[in-house]
């Protein structure tokens, strides 16, 4: 009887992504659209990733087995 793979979830493989010491990555959201209201330091914060919260990193371990 051969193994079943685990499936990945491919909404979350493509909203996050591994740093090198296995934290989780994502990106800011409020970045797409009416830029004209938010400033300048508001707007260069948005571009950089954020890191999960470690309760979140769990689940999203989980639905990326192979990552």
């Amino acid at each position: 009887m051969p193994k079943l793979k685990l499936k990945t979830k491919k909404g979350v493989k493509k909203r996050f992504s591994f740093s090198k010491k296995n934290k989780v990555k994502r990106d800011h959201a409020n970045k797409g659209h009416l830029k004209k209201s938010k400033n300048a330091k508001r707007k260069r914060q948005l571009r950089h990733s954020g890191v999960v919260s470690s309760s979140e990193q769990k689940m999203i371990k989980t639905l990326m087995p192979y990552a």
